[in-house]
């Protein structure tokens, strides 16, 4: 049994909508075995899946293959989490910097954020 890349990512909820999965896939961000994903793409059972969602890149073991959306308790028996330790610590130190490395044009600060910058700043 094969089925399409962007189905699996929506249904082993990696991504929300089967359509932002598909948007994922256009945007060269899914490789299957080292080589980019068209959402089309079937994969099969020990395909090793890139997911690269900015600033991190997971990496993941397809175990089984599910058409139908399944529940996160049961997650773990379609995909097996292979993603090396310093992608999360990347993860956490971008959750600690959130607000200092804010992008130009993002927004302003909430009001937390303000006063935790102020806080920062004072000496």
């Amino acid at each position: 049994m094969e089925i399409r890349i962007d189905k699996w990512l929506w249904a082993v909820r990696i991504y929300k909508t089967r359509t932002i999965a598909l948007e994922e896939c256009n945007k060269n961000r899914i490789t299957v075995n080292g080589v980019v994903a068209k959402p089309s793409r079937t994969i099969k059972a020990g395909d090793i899946i890139n997911v690269r969602k900015p600033p991190v890149t997971f990496i993941f073991r397809v175990l089984e293959l599910t058409a139908s959306r399944v529940g996160a308790k049961l997650v773990p028996e379609f995909l097996e989490n292979i993603t090396p330790q310093e992608q999360y610590e990347i993860l956490k130190m971008q959750q600690i910097s959130g607000f200092i490395d804010r992008e130009k044009g993002t927004g302003r600060p909430t009001k937390k954020e303000r006063r935790d910058l102020d806080d920062f700043l004072e000496f």
